[in-house]
């Protein structure tokens, strides 16, 4: 009896069904780059796992980019960019020209230029625009010069503490250094210590 048909459909478990792909996978590429070389065929070939992963062929010496090109050529679907609506050009032209005089123009009433031309009314809309920027200047400003001043008076402030802080070290050595000064004194007259004073007054009084 001759083997049976076997239904293709997709494996519904997942590590049997990624195994498998990756069998079949292999497979594919190695009967591809047979066919390539053998039959001096140009080939082009792109899988995607069902995770989105790439995997591609290529025959040597040519790019994926160069094959799609010549397959659209020859499908008739390569696209070319569109620039025949001259009109809709025309347009878009005259609208980036209008609005490009529009802000030199604006440009010029903000440095002072060409203001005979202006309106009394627009004069007195510039005029308020300029003093709304010029607030937000000043107000910059003024806010920088205040925070230039915190930061010095906090470094105005570390630096007397850090020099109050060496005073009272220097302080504290000296007054060590004194307290030892007399230690070494004594230890050389102990006669200022203790009963010694009447032993010299006893030696004192037996002297002829």
């Amino acid at each position: 009896m001759g083997r049976g048909k076997i239904e293709i459909r997709r494996i519904e478990n997942s590590t049997t069904r990624q195994v498998t792909f990756s069998k079949r996978r292999s497979g594919l590429l190695k009967k591809t780059h047979e066919l390539s070389v053998l039959c001096d065929a140009q080939i082009g070939l792109i899988v995607f796992s069902s995770t989105g992963k790439l995997s591609q062929y290529c025959t040597h010496p040519f790019r994926m980019e160069e094959i799609i090109e010549r397959q659209q050529k020859v499908a008739g679907t390569t696209r070319i960019p569109d620039h025949d609506n001259g009109e809709e050009l025309c347009n878009e032209l005259v609208v980036l020209r209008k609005e490009t005089d529009r802000l030199q123009q604006s440009i010029r009433r903000y440095t002072g230029e060409e203001l005979s031309l202006i309106a009394y009314e627009d004069l007195h809309g510039l005029e308020q625009q300029l003093q709304l920027s010029l607030d937000k200047v000043r107000a910059r400003k003024e806010r920088i010069l205040e925070e230039e001043n915190s930061n010095m008076y906090q470094w105005i402030q570390v630096q007397e503490h850090r020099a109050e802080i060496e005073y009272h070290q220097q302080a504290a050595m000296e007054e060590a250094k004194v307290r030892v000064d007399n230690h070494q004194i004594l230890e050389h007259f102990p006669f200022f210590g203790g009963e010694q004073p009447n032993s010299v007054l006893q030696l004192a009084t037996h002297h002829p």
